[in-house]
């Protein structure tokens, strides 16, 4: 692809957005982390018999979860604030 066609491809993405770039980051950042929370319960079962590997799981979903409520509480306050 060249760079001419590339520019073309690519010129107006981004110019409209729903939402600012530091709202959207929290969105999909929080997104990322409900997923792995999701997931993380399996690696916990995958890890049976590995007393550290469980443990490290288990420690990660645990500061996964405190993560995960402390951005929901950012999404509440920039709501309030009227950025969304």
């Amino acid at each position: 692809m060249t760079t001419a066609t590339l520019e073309r491809c690519c010129a107006h993405i981004g110019e409209t957005a729903g939402m600012a770039d530091h709202d959207r980051d929290l969105v999909h950042e929080l997104s990322n982390r409900v997923d792995f929370v999701w997931r993380v319960d399996q690696y916990i079962a995958n890890a049976e018999g590995h007393g550290e590997l469980a443990a490290l799981w288990r420690d990660l979903k645990r500061q996964e979860l405190a993560t995960i409520e402390r951005m929901r509480s950012l999404v509440k306050t920039e709501i309030e604030a009227g950025c969304f």
